[in-house]
């Protein structure tokens, strides 16, 4: 399909040259020089990289094995320790006293840790860890709110090879508890409750009813972190973490790893029933995590940055807990809400910490402009956010508007915006502008970044020319990419590598790149797989979720439809196992269905449509036409053959919403 060129139609914001001047990456002539130095040597150039940005143990002398593609393996003779090169290479280098973390509680309270102080925690966690027989490749899931004490497990469980899994604090117990049994963890990381929007949420407690549920017999302890006192439950295997860490040691030895050795685990959303344990390496993940951060937020000594995202999503991963430490940057990790005590709380803490690189998800921009409309008083104009220098996007794509609003009354009109494309597989940035060489044009996350090959292909794998809309792959391995789905090889060949797409990685989202600056822009999702507010969800699993509704539905069929808001809204397709309810009946049968999702996925699943129906339309062989239920969930007027319908009346059932 032909795709106008359309970046001439838009504004262009050429790099400041206050900033080209000092950046790491400086002019587009860097840019390309980059390119084409990993052009004609690719496996040089990332091992060039990997030299400069990664202290190892022991040397690699084998860069890229790609014998049992797509099982690709990066700098594999070679070992280190994550949690090292993360804080202890730091101290060691006269950084002991720099602030790490700025951590800032839900209620305002303030708190820095240093590179020494954050060393000094982690190897207490680590003996604590230990001192319950967690031993290298154990498995560990954290079920954590935002806070100091969540990057402190995670590092720990890095710093003896142990491989955490961190689940979201949003989640439902039942989704923690599918997490627990797929890894067989050893031990669960957990606090008393959490803290958001001023109101205390139950941690523990679900965890306990995860544990109730069965199938984790592997659970050994729980280890508590005391953020309330509120009261709960205390079990035979349960410790709290103040406790046992005042009992260890502030060292511990790292356990040096080989490159290929997995950091951890992270489970995202397919499009079947059962999420994919993502599994990243050691090695790889390290370079691609330091690398991105430096030359994507041009990050320099006296910067703050802060990433919004949470530890439990692979942006947190990357961009809070690896990236910004292994290059020893201040960062501030924030444990609230946007919205508490009202909808300034962002640009408040922006002033109050001269943060100098902000990174939110689009999501949380368009959210606050609706805020910043309603109500002067929280409008950004009214905070001094001048300290910042640069901007930046992640999440899903974000759409032009939103992204001049927030380059004018967040940026000021002078600070770039980095609009970045990227993945939980794909462990870091893959196609994202570099402020000090990139031209941007709002809507376009523009060019890959270097190393990177990005491209857009046909359904056969043919190369699309520029000017076309396509599919969207990864032509070749690169250093941060996932390994494997955990206890799924064949899941992971079959998602990501299809025999038709010519041993290119398969991203999920259409794209199309400008005919004149080949710059890229991210369609939709190819698969069904919705993306609300930059968090991936199988269809399958929630229309698993309303079926187990027993007592209530008989079908469902769930597709995503644009939101202003969360990019993609869920809209479900329900048939009742009684008579189609009347207005009054649905609107409360609606409600106890999303009800019921939240507490079977998590409140982030809940439908944000609900339309009830008779049947689903099916063809004549009984499959559901999704391409339909689309069309009806966006008001578009169906213009599909429907001739296969074996029931095309029920389409108008189907356009009411509840």
């Amino acid at each position: 399909m032909s795709q106008s060129a359309h970046a001439q139609d838009l504004h262009r914001f050429p790099p400041p040259q206050s900033l080209v001047r000092s950046a790491h990456v400086s002019g587009r002539a860097a840019y390309d020089r980059l390119v084409a130095e990993a052009e004609a040597d690719y496996e040089g150039y990332w091992a060039r990289l990997a030299r400069e940005f990664v202290q190892w143990k022991t040397p690699f002398t084998r860069i890229l094995d790609s014998d049992d593609a797509p099982f690709y393996k990066w700098f594999e003779d070679g070992t280190l320790n994550v949690s090292f090169n993360c804080l202890d290479r730091h101290v060691a280098a006269g950084l002991g006293d720099k602030v790490a973390i700025i951590f800032e509680a839900d209620d305002g309270t303030v708190t820095r840790t240093t590179y020494a102080q954050l060393l000094a925690q982690t190897c207490r966690m680590a003996n604590v860890l230990k001192s319950l027989g967690v031993r290298k490749g154990d498995r560990v899931v954290i079920y954590m709110p935002m806070s100091v004490e969540g990057v402190v497990a995670m590092q720990a469980c890095a710093r003896i090879g142990a491989v955490h899994s961190v689940v979201f604090g949003g989640f439902s117990a039942h989704s923690l508890r599918d997490r627990i049994a797929d890894t067989g963890a050893v031990v669960v990381v957990t606090a008393d409750e959490q803290v958001r929007g001023g109101r205390s949420l139950p941690l523990k407690a679900l965890v306990d009813e995860a544990l109730a549920l069965g199938g984790c017999g592997a659970v050994r302890n729980v280890i508590v972190y005391r953020r309330t006192g509120g009261t709960i439950a205390w079990q035979p295997r349960d410790l709290w973490m103040h406790e046992a860490a005042a009992a260890q040691p502030d060292i511990c030895e790292p356990e040096w790893v080989g490159a290929e050795h997995p950091l951890f685990l992270l489970y995202t959303s397919g499009s079947t029933g059962k999420p994919k344990g993502v599994q990243h390496s050691s090695g790889g993940y390290l370079v691609q995590a330091a690398v991105t951060t430096k030359w994507t937020f041009d990050l320099h000594d006296g910067d703050v940055f802060w990433c919004t995202a949470d530890i439990g999503w692979i942006t947190g991963h990357t961009y809070i807990t690896y990236g910004p430490l292994a290059i020893g940057a201040t960062e501030v990790v924030f444990e609230g809400v946007p919205t508490y005590p009202d909808a300034g709380r962002f640009w408040q803490m922006i002033e109050r910490h001269k943060v100098s690189v902000f990174y939110t998800a689009p999501t949380a921009i368009r959210s606050l402009i609706k805020a910043a409309e309603a109500n002067a008083a929280v409008h950004p104009d009214r905070y001094d956010l001048t300290s910042l220098r640069l901007l930046g996007s992640v999440g899903e794509p974000i759409n032009p508007a939103a992204w001049e609003w927030y380059h004018k009354h967040i940026g000021g009109g002078r600070c770039p915006i980095v609009d970045t494309w990227w993945q939980t597989e794909t462990g870091g940035q893959m196609i994202t502008p570099l402020p000090g060489a990139t031209t941007l044009v709002p809507g376009s996350c523009t060019l890959p970044f270097p190393g990177i090959m990005a491209a857009i292909v046909d359904e056969t794998g043919g190369d699309l020319p520029n000017g076309h809309s396509g599919i969207l792959v990864i032509k070749r391995p690169w250093p941060g990419m996932i390994r494997t789905i955990w206890g799924d090889d064949a899941r992971y060949r079959s998602s990501y590598y299809p025999a038709d797409l010519r041993g290119c990685y398969l991203a999920g989202d259409g794209a199309a790149r400008d005919a004149d600056t080949g710059y890229f822009t991210i369609g939709g999702r190819i698969d069904d797989v919705l993306n609300v507010s930059g968090h991936r969800m199988g269809t399958m699993e929630i229309e698993s979720a309303l079926v187990s509704c027993t007592d209530l539905v008989a079908e469902a069929a769930v597709v995503g439809r644009p939101d202003d808001t969360t990019g993609e809204a869920i809209c479900a397709f329900v048939v009742l196992k009684r008579a189609r309810p009347t207005d009054d009946e649905a609107a409360q049968l609606a409600a106890e269905l999303r009800s019921w999702v939240g507490k079977e996925i998590g409140p982030i699943a809940k439908p944000k449509d609900i339309r009830f129906a008779d049947n689903l339309p099916k063809t004549r062989s009984g499959k559901i036409m999704r391409r339909l239920l689309r069309s009806v969930a966006r008001g578009e007027a169906v213009t599909q053959d429907i001739s296969t319908l074996e029931n095309p009346a029920i389409l108008q059932q189907l356009s009411q919403a509840h």
